[in-house]
């Protein structure tokens, strides 16, 4: 099933990343089109149809939302297997860093948190096929385009990937707020990595939890005891590529 991706970093990542089928691009005939020339020079160089339309009809194909008068008509989101992401940690010779998600279901945090990802070189995502969240046009867009570029591997049970992980030497660290989590600072982060995020209402459920080799938290100092998963999962990224940088392996 095709899927239309809009916004001008969502189209140009996908382009750049050349990891999808693209049919074609529309753009609006009465846009200012400047800011997507170099859109247009990559569509034409890669033979791909353009064609135009009115804003209206963008309007209504983006459901509505902004689409900075493109839009790109393109084939299924590429996922990949597990094995994938551990082989390509290998092949840049670092120790994995991977996320997983708990049944994590906004389309916004993910797309949110995929985006520090991408910055912070996260080797993959793993989400589960049912009850998570698929990688939408919408996860795309607020990614910044930066989904089109990871790999992630969508499974069907997550703590079997939890597993498969830990018989390749990957520790699993739970992002929480459970009474016996430790606190960020308190950790090593610099060794093969799996962080595992929860849902925004109920957290890890008991046996994710269980499957993970220690539980870590955010130590909070307001009145507000929780951030948000992407705001979270992205607080833990940065500290896991610092502690990598400090040992010399960014």
């Amino acid at each position: 099933m095709n899927e239309l991706l809009f916004r001008r970093n969502a189209v140009r990542e996908c382009l750049r990343a050349g990891r999808r089928r693209i049919d074609r691009l529309t753009v609006a005939r009465d846009s200012d089109l400047a800011p997507a020339h170099d859109i247009l020079a990559e569509a034409r160089r890669r033979q791909i149809p353009i064609v135009e339309s009115d804003r209206k009809r963008l309007n209504l194909a983006a459901h509505g939302e902004p689409h900075q008068g493109v839009l790109l008509e393109v084939g299924p989101y590429p996922y990949v297997d597990l094995e994938d992401i551990l082989e390509w940690a290998g092949t840049r010779r670092e120790p994995a860093l991977i996320v997983l998600l708990d049944l994590v279901q906004d389309p916004r945090n993910v797309g949110a948190l995929l985006r520090t990802a991408e910055a912070m070189g996260v080797h993959g995502i793993v989400i589960q096929e049912r009850r998570g969240c698929d990688i939408t046009p919408t996860v795309v867009t607020t990614s910044a385009g930066a989904a089109e570029h990871l790999r992630v591997a969508q499974v069907t049970n997550l703590v079997d990937a939890m597993r498969r992980l830990r018989q390749r030497d990957v520790w699993l660290f739970g992002l929480g707020l459970s009474p016996e989590a430790e606190p960020l600072s308190a950790v090593d982060l610099n060794l093969p990595l799996g962080l595992v995020i929860g849902n925004e209402g109920d957290g890890l459920r008991r046996l994710v939890r269980d499957r993970c080799d220690r539980l870590i938290r955010l130590p909070m100092h307001g009145q507000v005891q929780s951030l948000n998963a992407a705001v979270a999962g992205s607080i833990a990224l940065y500290a896991a590529r610092a502690a990598r940088s400090e040992a010399g392996q960014a």
